[in-house]
């Protein structure tokens, strides 16, 4: 593992995994690999109730993480691999709840219909980030101040705890060059900079998934 992402999910994640995997630092674990992986599902659950994963074995094959549910293990993940480069993906607080409350929060929610859903392999993916939301917020999703809150003392930890030599507080509309520059590598000539998941392609993502 070579890059750990310690941005919560709605901060450009996914746009950092595609940039991550052009600069060479892929495959790039992201809350979308657990939902096509269902046999990764469990040792993830372990993870959440605290029981001992095998991090090398759940991430074979991968060389960086971002969203959740990693980020949520960025500590342990850096533990595991101490040499690793850690980002912060970040945006404004108040902007982050927005989108998140229109995207994520409603797939959270136990009235969502993606509960009914007939798959069992989703509906254990359903569990994975009900957990998420549990232990992450307290299950107030519908508390704006206690997510927001929840959210910047994330992000005041990882700049308090992560080695200050290792660590990357990036924002996507920066482009290439911070990130470039932070992992030691060029600027890909002529390739801009992905711009992926923003709230509509992200909801139209979720209807097609329930349709399935």
């Amino acid at each position: 593992m070579k890059v750990i992402g310690a941005g919560f999910g709605r901060t450009g994640t996914l746009s950092v995994k595609a940039a991550l995997e052009t600069l060479g630092f892929g495959p790039c674990y992201h809350m979308l690999t657990a939902f096509e992986r269902p046999d990764h599902l469990r040792a993830w659950r372990a993870a959440q109730e605290g029981r001992a994963v095998d991090w090398d074995a759940l991430f074979t094959g991968f060389g960086s993480t971002m969203d959740w549910p990693a980020c949520t293990f960025w500590e342990q993940l850096l533990d595991a691999w101490p040499q690793a480069r850690i980002v912060l993906t970040v945006r404004d607080p108040e902007r982050w709840y927005e989108s998140f409350r229109e995207t994520l929060a409603p797939l959270w929610g136990p009235g969502s219909a993606a509960h009914d859903h007939p798959s069992p392999e989703f509906r254990e993916y359903l569990a994975l980030v009900r957990r998420i939301a549990t232990d992450t917020f307290d299950g107030r999703l519908d508390d704006r101040e206690h997510v927001v809150a929840t959210y910047t003392a994330h992000n005041r930890r990882v700049r308090e705890k992560a080695p200050a030599d290792r660590l990357l507080v990036y924002e996507v509309g920066q482009g290439w060059q911070p990130l470039c520059t932070f992992l030691g590598v060029d600027v890909p000539d002529g390739v801009a900079f992905p711009r992926l998941n923003d709230r509509s392609s992200f909801q139209e993502m979720v209807r097609r998934r329930l349709s399935t």
